[in-house]
């Protein structure tokens, strides 16, 4: 089948009547420019065949352990089988994710490096100054993959079962209780945040680097309450007795917690849900976007590794990139907000 570029608006070429070719359509373009253009619109429909061509790069802005590492870590061996190149994991350690999301905004956009990010990625332009990049312009969204639920959780010792009994102890002991964070740009430090003032209790925050550090010392009694992503320890914990589960922070119960009220049943709108999501520099190749979505869609369908996101409480979404584009944006404007209401900034 032959293709015309007039068809698209682009410049074709006439042969003059001395017999040599040029281009008509395109008043004031070089000719060689102008056949550039055609070149990279020809070879579009080969991009998503020819990728991956080599191995691919997928980084992850945070610990190993945590939920963003183990997303990364069990798609990609299957990305890995479906697609025919490797898919390497590497950590980029940094509060908040901001190096590791600064390098992939310098990559080039040609789809072999690629990001395994979370949800701090939306509220950081509002905590920090001066970041060196744009949410909104510098990534391309391939896919949210997962969400997960935040549980209310606090140590044995305070002698409460449900929410509103922690709620009656928090305001019988103002100031006295310590909740703990993963750190101060953390979702679980702007989750809490939120609870504060939608119960009117008086917490004191401790951050902490990382979320394993502040689970263990939840653990411990050095501090009493948390708010944070369900996966992993905190949700082993719970189900062993060690925590206390009081509520989820989803606008639906969690499957994976049934017989917890979401914190929504006694303060109406209240609504905070952590999420892992895939990211590209901007400006890499649509096909290569929409090849890498719907090579994840059928990753994310196999029981396997279904299974084993269950294991981690994940709810598995498999979006569209707009879909995940759309979540980013309103993230950033509702988060926003509340970090500009309660005047939190990092610098």
């Amino acid at each position: 089948m032959t293709t015309t570029t007039a068809s698209v608006g682009l410049p074709h070429p006439r042969r003059d009547m001395d017999g040599r070719r040029r281009l008509i359509g395109c008043r004031g373009v070089a000719p060689t420019i102008a056949m550039a253009a055609v070149a990279v619109l020809l070879a579009q429909p080969t991009l998503a065949d020819d990728y991956p061509a080599k191995p691919v790069r997928i980084y992850v802005p945070a610990s190993p352990g945590g939920a963003s590492d183990i997303a990364a870590r069990l798609v990609s061996p299957k990305l890995t089988e479906a697609l025919g190149q490797p898919f390497v994991v590497e950590n980029r350690v940094t509060s908040g994710g901001i190096v590791g999301t600064a390098q992939l905004a310098k990559s080039e956009p040609d789809g072999y490096t690629i990001m395994m990010t979370f949800d701090t990625f939306a509220s950081n332009p509002h905590m920090y100054k001066d970041l060196p990049y744009d949410i909104l312009k510098d990534f391309a969204p391939i896919m949210q993959l997962t969400r997960y639920p935040q549980i209310l959780v606090v140590h044995p010792s305070l002698k409460v079962k449900t929410l509103p009994e922690f709620v009656a102890y928090a305001k019988a002991n103002a100031g006295k209780l310590n909740y703990g964070s993963a750190g101060p740009a953390s979702s679980s430090r702007l989750a809490f945040e939120l609870f504060k003032d939608a119960a009117g209790v008086q917490v004191e925050p401790i951050h902490y680097k990382g979320g394993g550090p502040a689970i263990n010392d939840l653990i411990k009694g050095t501090v009493q309450v948390m708010l944070i992503q369900a996966g992993g320890a905190i949700g082993q914990n719970v189900r062993a007795g060690k925590l206390i589960g009081l509520a989820t922070s989803g606008r639906e119960r969690s499957p994976h917690f049934p017989d917890l009220p979401t914190i929504a049943d006694f303060y109406p709108g209240f609504e905070t849900v952590s999420w892992i999501g895939a990211i590209a520099p901007a400006g890499t190749p649509r096909p290569i976007i929409d090849k890498l979505n719907a090579t994840l869609v059928s990753v994310l369908a196999d029981p396997e590794v279904k299974k084993r996101f269950e294991a981690q409480t994940a709810d598995i979404v498999a979006s569209t990139p707009e879909q995940f584009g759309e979540l980013i944006k309103s993230e950033s404007a509702k988060w926003g907000k509340i970090i500009r209401e309660k005047n939190i900034r990092i610098d």
